[in-house]
């Protein structure tokens, strides 16, 4: 049985626009999995309804992002302007994960070509961030009592700051950030479990880390979920990361966690997150490889 893969299809049909950095790479991203096989078909998410959102953002947060009424400066926290196509991708975006988090309770693994928007909280956006995605997605679950104990394994090379105050208080969600010590946001929240990283942190450091991470993660948490942020803003190519990772490393990464997740049959749900590498076919290759090393594990 083939994995489910969420994705929306304004980010096929909008592949040839000018969209801008880093929104584009969705649309590319989406069209190379369908071209190269590695996906037959998407599952299409609908928009995350206010209901399900109000769990991890305040209600006045969501209206002003719907009705286009956040101010200047807290657009430019964002990183960019709140328009309708913001807003319906914003709204899509969440759903999706929503969509992807359900469909791996049932087949044990699933992943949104989008996602991982870990720098909003509970009561604004940040870092090109305009909900989070994941602590929805991880609210919803706990909430309606399909999962108890979940983990966010956040290893984007930004640390997940908003999502770590978003569960700041919660036993039952486990946050862990493994990312540049150096690197954006210049001022850390704390998650349960922080990892920062040197710069110029290389395949085999880092890869030793996530080998030796995993199995405690597993004692001290327990998971019967996990959603896994697998940015690839770790490479030594990145404009915005500060790590030296290989595209080879950054899939071994993923081999090990889904490994992991596989091996200790816990339901994986796998957002993308960060990924800003000058050249976007370098972008497209390494998160495409994400859901080639899924397919070998899972199908």
């Amino acid at each position: 049985m083939e994995f489910p893969v969420v994705n929306h299809p304004d980010y096929v049909a909008k592949i040839n626009d000018d969209s801008k950095f880093p929104i584009k790479k969705f649309g590319a991203l989406a069209k190379h999995l369908l071209d190269k096989g590695v996906v037959k078909k998407f599952h299409i998410p609908k928009e995350c309804s206010i209901e399900t959102m109000k769990t991890s953002h305040s209600l006045k947060y969501i209206n002003d992002i719907k009705n286009k009424t956040l101010d200047i400066r807290a657009q430019k926290k964002i990183g960019f302007p709140i328009n309708d196509s913001v807003v319906r991708r914003s709204f899509v975006a969440t759903g999706g994960t929503v969509l992807a988090s359900k469909l791996a309770l049932e087949t044990k693994l699933a992943c949104n070509t989008a996602g991982g928007s870990h720098h909003a909280t509970f009561d604004f956006g940040a870092g090109y961030c305009v909900f989070n995605d994941t602590a929805v997605a991880a609210n919803y679950l706990k909430n309606k009592g399909y999962a108890k104990k979940i983990l966010i394994l956040d290893l984007d090379v930004h640390q997940g700051n908003g999502t770590a105050v978003i569960f700041k208080n919660n036993p039952n969600v486990f946050t862990c950030s493994v990312h540049g010590e150096k690197n954006y946001p210049f001022r850390k929240e704390k998650s349960d479990f922080d990892l920062p990283l040197k710069d110029d942190c290389t395949d085999s450091i880092y890869l030793q880390q996530i080998k030796i991470l995993l199995p405690k993660l597993y004692k001290k948490v327990k998971p019967d979920f996990i959603f896994y942020l697998c940015g690839v803003d770790v490479l030594k190519t990145d404009r915005l990361g500060r790590l030296s990772m290989t595209i080879a490393g950054c899939k071994k990464r993923d081999e090990i966690v889904l490994s992991f997740c596989k091996e200790n049959n816990i339901p994986v749900q796998c957002s993308m997150g960060g990924g800003y590498s000058r050249e976007i076919k370098t972008i497209i290759e390494s998160h495409a490889n994400t859901f080639r090393v899924a397919k070998e594990i899972f199908t």
